[in-house]
This record gives structure tokens, C-alpha cells and sequence, in this order.
């Protein structure tokens, strides 16, 4: 009997989310994939063929050059020193795709780095350098919080103050988000990995980073007066204008944990003062609208890495790989 390519990836991908979102309930208070796609859902309006997450987005291409420095930290094929292609994702946190760019939300850049033996290294980020919740559990009660009311069209300033009172470990990114602007476009903006990762040497020595990605052209940020004349899609529109003129770049930089560091909590900051080593440089030489681009087809889930990199137990962490993969298949559905 022959099956076809579609047919195996959706019985590969059912049984992945399956798999994974029976470890993940047993380790985050019993919230399941589904549940949290549902509630963005319900927050956002279902939107057939797009992500339930960071629906927004503009597709880029470029490389990567790791650094020879991190070869003492970690023997991902990443930092050979070689030039590594990369797709790349920026987009606008929340589910809805026409969302404004001058909304006070967490912009994103997933990338995947197409490496020589024909792994993929994957990396997903945020531009604000914490997450607000530590556990699924409060990642629904936020969406579920942020649900419009049907009498204003807009979320319910009463559930919102609730879940803050409720989860203050989320007011750090509340925080960050109030007293930074958008950026003036996605290439002056800088990107955190948020979670803590394990760096594997070739000695199997096993090293506690972050890292997050500074940008070239520097960080730059819309003034009150601009950001309330500013176009709802202006950051697609900055990114692909800058790529006309030159590449883009942002530089890796990667924080040495030490004992007692936080490894498990995306809300909690490590000291500033923590070693950093220059890991490598991203080039962004072209950038475009999603239909049809590279990008668009990419389920940029965080838990695909070469030999050399690996998750540390953060549930955050381990619940977006089911949640995206649930996602994903929905989309591949044209759900």
C-alpha cells in the first residue's frame, strides 16, 4: 500500500504532539497543547493555514559564522568557523495576523541554521530579555486574560489585574514592555533566548548558557509622539527597505551560568555581571513578505538542536515543542 509524504508527516507529527503532550502534562500542572491552542484561538480568532502564535510575520535569508572561542563550550557544528545558511522569522507576538507593529508586545527571531551534515540547529527568541510566565499553567491563564470581551471588543482590564496579582513573576516583562517603545524596525531591535540551555564540549564537559543577539546597526526605539503616526506595518516595511541597502547583522553573545544560577525559570535574570563570550554573527542579507518566502512553512520549534546543544528542564521550554507541533499539524491541515 503506499502512503503518502503528507500522509506520513501527519501521522509522524500526531504521534510526536501525542508523545510530548503526555510528558509535558505530567511535569506543568496538566495543561495540554491543545488546551493552550484552543485559548489562543479563542483570543485571536482561528486563522486556517497560520501559526495560533506569532501569526504576524516577514520571512529573511542569510548566514551565520560561528565563533572558534565557543569550540571550548560546546561541539555543535554551529561554531566551526564556516559560514552556515540561515532562514530567518521575525514576527509580532499574539495570534492575530493583522496586528499593529506599535503594539506594546514582545517581537520575536526564530531562526534555522541549515548545517553541513544536513542537521538544523533552530533558535527562537524574544526581544524582551524575560518571559512572563515560568510554568504552561500561567502561559494559559495570560491568554485566557487577554480574551476580548464581547461587549468592547478588547480584553477586560479587571481579568488582566487579576492574573497579575495572581502571577507575579510576570511583571518583569510587563515591566520591560511598558518602558520600551517598539523598535524603529526588526533590525534595530535585540533578541534573548529566554530559557537556559546546556552547552556539550568535545570532553562531554557540560556548560549553563543564554545568549541573546545584539544588533549592528544598534538599538533604536519610536518616540511617544512617532509611535502614534507610525504604519500598522511598519516593521516589515523598515526590515525589507534596510536589507536593500546592505546586510544586516547582530552579533551572538552567549552568558557563562555559574552555580546557583536559575536554569529552569524563563522569568528570573542572571546577574549582569555573568562572563560573555562573542559566539558568532548573524547576516541578514534579504528580507520579504511571508506568502510564498522560506520562512513561511517552518515550524521553528526550540527543541531542535545539533549534538553540542541541549534543553535544560524548563517546562516552558519542553511545552513548546508539543504546542508548536500541534499547531503545526493544524496548519499543515489547512485548519
Amino acid at each position: 500500500m503506499l502512503i503518502s509524504v503528507s500522509s506520513l508527516t501527519r501521522w509522524f507529527l500526531t504521534a510526536t504532539l501525542v508523545a510530548g503532550a503526555s510528558l509535558v502534562r505530567a511535569q506543568s500542572n496538566d495543561v495540554s497543547p491543545a488546551q493552550v491552542i484552543d485559548a489562543l484561538e479563542g483570543t485571536y480568532g482561528v486563522h486556517p493555514g497560520q501559526r495560533r502564535n506569532h501569526t504576524k510575520g516577514t520571512c529573511a535569508l542569510g548566514e551565520f559564522v560561528g565563533s572558534a572561542e565557543m569550540a571550548a563550550y560546546s561541539r555543535s557544528p554551529m561554531f566551526s568557523g564556516s559560514s552556515v545558511p540561515v532562514v530567518a522569522r521575525f514576527s509580532l507576538a499574539g495570534g492575530n495576523p493583522t496586528a499593529s507593529d506599535a503594539e506594546r508586545s514582545p517581537r520575536g527571531m526564530a531562526l534555522e541554521f541549515r548545517l553541513p551534515d544536513g542537521s538544523l540547529q533552530h533558535i527562537t527568541m524574544l526581544d524582551t530579555p524575560m518571559f512572563f510566565a515560568s510554568m504552561p499553567r500561567a502561559f494559559l491563564d495570560r491568554i485566557l486574560a487577554l480574551k476580548p470581551d464581547p461587549a468592547t471588543g478588547r480584553p477586560d482590564p479587571e481579568k488582566l489585574k487579576a492574573f497579575a496579582a495572581s502571577h507575579p513573576e510576570s511583571r518583569g516583562q510587563g515591566m520591560f514592555l511598558a518602558n520600551h517603545n517598539p523598535p524603529v524596525s526588526y533590525a534595530n531591535d535585540a533578541y534573548y533566548g529566554i530559557h537556559t540551555f546546556k552547552f556539550v564540549n568535545r570532553d562531554n564537559q557540560t556548560t549553563l548558557v543564554r545568549w541573546r543577539f545584539v544588533p549592528g546597526d544598534g538599538e533604536q526605539r519610536i518616540s511617544d509622539a512617532e509611535l502614534k503616526s507610525m504604519s500598522g506595518d511598519f516593521l516589515e516595511q523598515a526590515l525589507i527597505s534596510r536589507t536593500t541597502r546592505g546586510p544586516v547583522r547582530w552579533h551572538m553573545l552567549v552568558s557563562i551560568g555559574e552555580p546557583g544560577d536559575p536554569e529552569d525559570d524563563a522569568t528570573i535574570l542572571w546577574p549582569a555581571n555573568r562572563k560573555e563570550v562573542k559566539a558568532g554573527t548573524l547576516t541578514i542579507s534579504s528580507a520579504m513578505a511571508q506568502p510564498g518566502a522560506a520562512c513561511e512553512k517552518i515550524n521553528f520549534d526550540p527543541l531542535v538542536m545539533t549534538d553540542g546543544i541541549a534543553a535544560t528542564n524548563d517546562p516552558i521550554l519542553l511545552f513548546r515543542s508539543p504546542s508548536y507541533a500541534y499547531s503545526f499539524a493544524k496548519r499543515l491541515g489547512g485548519l
